[in-house]
This record gives C-alpha cells, structure tokens and sequence, in this order.
C-alpha cells in the first residue's frame, strides 16, 4: 500500500503541477458551461429545447470534462514509458497493482474536484436562472459519476499502454470528440431517433450521460438509471479490466 501511495503522490503531483490539466479539466468545461447556458437563456421556450437547461446541461459538461482526465492520463502513462520511468521503477519491489493504483486513484480524487467545482458552478447558475437545483440529486449525481470516470481513466491508461506518447493524445482527442458528440451532451438524441439514436445506444456515452442526469433528478427508473448504471458499470469494469491485464503484460515484456 505504502508503494501505491508513493506512486500515486507522484503522479498527483505531476498532474496538479500540469497548468494544461486546469485549462482542459476545468476552465475549458466551465467555460463551456457558462456559454450554453447563455444560449439556452436564448432559445424560446416554445421551442421546446431542454438539452441545455441547467439540469441536463450541468451533468453533460460534468461527462465532458471527464474525458480529458482520459486524455491526461493517457499522455501521462505514455510519457514515462517513453522516457523509461516505468521500465526503472520494475526494477523496484513495486508490483503491477502498485502501479495501476498509483495511476487510477489520484485521476479519480481529481474527478471527484472537477465534478464537485461543475456541480457548484451550475448550483449557482440554477439560482441566476431561476430554476434551483436539488442539492440531494447534485450529491447522488456526483457520487455516481465517479463509475463513468473510472471507465474513462481506464480507457485513458489502456491507451496509453498500448500506444507512443504522440499517438495516444491524438487517438484520446478523437475519442473526446466522439464522445461528446454520440453521448448526447450537446443534442438530444431521443428527440431525433432514427439511425443517429440507434448508433448512439450502442456505446456507452450515451448511457455515461443518461446516467448523471437521471441521478440529479433523483429519477431511478429502470430504462433511465438502472440500465444505464448497469451498463456503465460493466464497461468501467471491462475496461479497467483489460487495462490492467495489457498493463501487466507490457511490463513482462519490457523486463524481459
């Protein structure tokens, strides 16, 4: 435990000493966040356009920054294996575990900050607006996001095992546009059905989202919150999974 711990200091460190981890973890989606509620402020409510109202808005800009936490964890486990940290560090007593922990729980307190500073943010823009936000479903929501981050992080260190510190970014950078995008952050997917709904249930993006917004509304219906609980939980799961199996792997052949 002592050697995770150590472990995940250092990367903590290397993440919150970062000044692009604040601009993309944080400014970038509050930013973001401010703007679309500014535009929803502008839209008729006879248009009959609830994507961006503050309740569905504030747990959409929470998934989108949960990506980047992909992309910097990514760009971080690739960079020290490319400048040979990793490949000294097996030299240690550390074991496998020791270092996924050490990657996974410092991306994870971040995501448990950034989601609380979005939550606080929207509290707040729910009041200007008029429309107050249920303290109790921000902290459910809040709490059950930390699955999607999971799942997240771990695609951000799969990738960054599997592949160089210049592709990995680039390959996180398309995932981030897909997934906020096929996650229904910014349009409604049930209103426009058809194809793009169909493509949109079969990744779990779209459920990443369903899943926070239910939860802030306290809504825990089956199709709204427990098939998307299900089925977030089973990727983050899969993917933290494989991550740690491929990581493992690596680290065999690399002291091979």
């Amino acid at each position: 435990m002592n050697r995770t711990m150590v472990m995940a200091w250092r990367n903590r460190k290397e993440l919150l000493r970062d000044p692009l981890s604040y601009i993309f973890c944080l400014a970038f989606p509050l930013v973001m966040l401010a703007i679309m509620t500014l535009v929803n402020e502008s839209i008729p409510k006879e248009a009959g356009m609830t994507v961006f109202r503050i309740e569905n808005l504030g747990p959409g800009v929470a998934v989108f920054g949960q990506t980047f936490l992909m992309l910097f964890t990514a760009l971080n486990v690739s960079k020290d294996r490319a400048g040979s940290f990793l490949v000294r560090l097996y030299a240690t007593p550390a074991n496998s575990r020791d270092f996924i922990l050490g990657y996974l729980i410092p991306m994870l307190e971040i995501s448990v900050m950034q989601n609380a500073v979005i939550y606080a943010v929207s509290w707040i823009l729910s009041l200007v607006t008029g429309n107050p936000l249920n303290a109790a479903g921000l902290l459910v929501s809040l709490l059950v996001l930390q699955i999607s981050s999971a799942m997240f992080i771990g695609i951000g260190l799969l990738f960054g095992t599997l592949f160089s510190e210049k592709a990995a970014p680039g390959l996180c950078s398309i995932l981030i546009s897909l997934g906020s995008f096929l996650g229904c952050i910014w349009f409604d997917a049930e209103s426009l059905g058809g194809v793009m709904l169909k493509i949109c249930r079969l990744l779990p993006f779209y459920y990443c989202t369903k899943l926070g917004r239910s939860s802030l509304r306290l809504d825990f219906g089956g199709d709204v919150f427990l098939l998307p609980l299900l089925i977030v939980t089973a990727c983050a799961v899969l993917i933290c999974t494989g991550a740690a199996v491929v990581f493992r792997t690596r680290m065999r052949a690399d002291l091979a």
